[in-house]
């Protein structure tokens, strides 16, 4: 079995595909000639243009004698390297503004907000690393899932809304965290051991460790209309059996190693030492946590790989037992 690894691309290695060669910067306002599909700096192919009638880069005639019909603006490059070079669209929107400050004779009732300089990040849903991003966690049903699925109205429906949000915390984290960071800040939380996954989800789908939540925010295109929706499920970690001699089976108890859910939580404590109240580790922006339920380990004797219905280690206000796979969990406040 072929093991899939994820490689971090750095943006160096894309500055071909995001830089204009006639200015060597990267593209503003991209447009592309329609003929090759080489893209250029508006302004720089405009100017080059005035003077030749073919493409900087193949010699492909543009147009015999108006090249200008055959260009276009580009605004799906023009985002994607908005978004990937960081600070590039925050610096010329203040370039564009202080060029108009300094030139209050040029008319620009005519040109958009872009032009002119007046397009906030939030509006271009640009993010940037050092963003602070507000996020809604909660324990993923999938009972309760599929049933939101369906249309539903009356009563019920305002019930399971107000249980939605009686479950929920909520916290404000840089951009640049980690789904591994949040997953080792819920285990910290709520005491979870070694022998329990965390997994954190958007809507039904796990996420990588590797995403950071400005990628979350871009793949699933949130819309800054509320906190960005994430839940979390815990549930036993997958096993795997060693190969060992027919007859040494099931007398070698030892030869069996749980996966975590990152390399990282190898060396989180036992269950049964108390979490501590620290914040995230890196990124060095603080995070403002809600204050969680502290859960301690299972007691009762009860075994944690006995099979039963999947329960969440939940949040609250209240001293309760709560069963996590047949497991009883004595909960109380921290």
């Amino acid at each position: 079995m072929t093991m899939h690894r994820t490689t971090r691309i750095k943006i160096t290695e894309l500055n071909p595909h995001l830089m204009c060669v006639l200015c060597g910067g990267y593209f503003i306002d991209a447009t592309t000639i329609i003929e090759c599909l080489h893209s250029f700096c508006k302004m720089c192919i405009v100017r080059y243009l005035e003077t030749s009638k073919y493409c900087p880069i193949c010699d492909v005639p543009v147009h015999k004698t108006k090249p200008l019909l055959n260009i276009r603006s580009d605004k799906t490059l023009q985002d994607i390297v908005y978004k990937l070079v960081p600070g590039l669209f925050k610096n010329e929107m203040k370039r564009r503004r202080d060029f108009y400050a300094a030139h209050p004779s040029v008319d620009a009732t005519t040109r958009s907000n872009e032009d002119r300089g007046e397009v906030a990040d939030e509006d271009k849903r640009i993010i940037t690393d050092d963003e602070i991003i507000s996020l809604s966690i909660e324990f993923f049903d999938h009972n309760k899932y599929v049933n939101n699925t369906a249309k539903k109205t009356g009563v019920a429906e305002d019930k399971q809304s107000k249980e939605q949000v009686n479950n929920k915390r909520y916290l404000q984290c840089p951009a640049a965290m980690t789904i591994m960071h949040l997953r080792k800040f819920l285990r910290s939380k709520m005491d979870i051991p070694c022998t329990y996954q965390v997994e954190v989800m958007y809507e039904d789908e796990p996420l990588k460790g590797y995403y950071t939540l400005m990628d979350v925010a871009y793949i699933y295109t949130w819309r800054r209309n509320g906190p960005l929706p994430l839940k979390y499920r815990v549930r036993l970690s997958c096993k795997k059996m060693k190969m060992s001699h027919p007859q040494q089976e099931g007398q070698n108890s030892t030869g069996r190693s749980a996966d975590s859910d990152s390399a990282s939580d190898k060396a989180c404590s036992p269950a049964g030492v108390p979490a501590t109240s620290s914040s995230l580790p890196s990124p060095g922006t603080p995070v403002q946590s809600p204050h969680f339920l502290h859960i301690s380990k299972p007691v009762n004797g009860a075994s944690t790989s006995a099979p039963a219905p999947t329960r969440p280690f939940l949040f609250g206000n209240k001293p309760r037992k709560a069963s996590l796979n047949g497991s009883s969990l004595s909960s109380g406040l921290a």
